[in-house]
């Protein structure tokens, strides 16, 4: 069962944004890459247009693309046109790595966004030798939840108030083989 804990410092989770199914569609799949400064703009957009609030700022963006410790991937139909995106976290001598933020374009919910985006996160983990992943979700964000979950994510505590507008946050983990 999971256990309350105080949530991590020194930067709290981000609500996760995931369509309801978020299934992959029937053609073929968005591209994921890693995200470069020219990207700015419109990942700033995308995180607008993703969630009402805990949103990354233009300069967190920014120092995270500038960071070895972060990795932000960005999922896409063309190079252009973002449907999704994720940041990524890596701590020295940790074998965990934390998923700190997954985005969704609204429009692109329910497209497998989440679920591509999800691959790519664990690859590049298991690229920089981490045995496990952690996030943070909404506790009323069932579609969020629904994904990890399908995904081999398990619940192992809760977060009470973690988010700005006081809602509490489920901590999840995943093993990676």
């Amino acid at each position: 069962m999971p256990t309350a804990l105080p949530p991590p410092s020194p930067a709290h989770g981000r609500r996760i944004a995931a369509g309801p199914a978020d299934l992959p569609s029937a053609t073929s799949g968005p591209r994921v890459r890693r995200a470069a400064a020219s990207d700015l703009d419109e990942l700033v957009a995308l995180e607008q247009r993703s969630f009402s609030s805990d949103r990354l700022s233009r300069a967190q963006y920014r120092r995270h693309l500038d960071s070895d410790s972060a990795l932000v991937l960005v999922a896409s139909a063309n190079h252009h046109l973002f449907l999704g995106s994720a940041v990524l976290f890596f701590r020295k001598r940790s074998a965990v790595a934390r998923l700190y933020s997954l985005a969704t374009a609204p429009e692109a919910r329910g497209q497998g966004v989440g679920a591509a985006l999800l691959a790519a996160v664990a690859d590049a983990a298991r690229r920089r030798g981490s045995r496990a992943l952690k996030l943070e979700v909404r506790t009323d964000n069932a579609a969020a939840i629904r994904l990890y979950e399908r995904h081999g994510f398990r619940r192992i505590a809760r977060y009470a108030r973690y988010y700005e507008d006081g809602a509490d946050a489920w901590r999840y983990e995943q093993t990676l083989d």
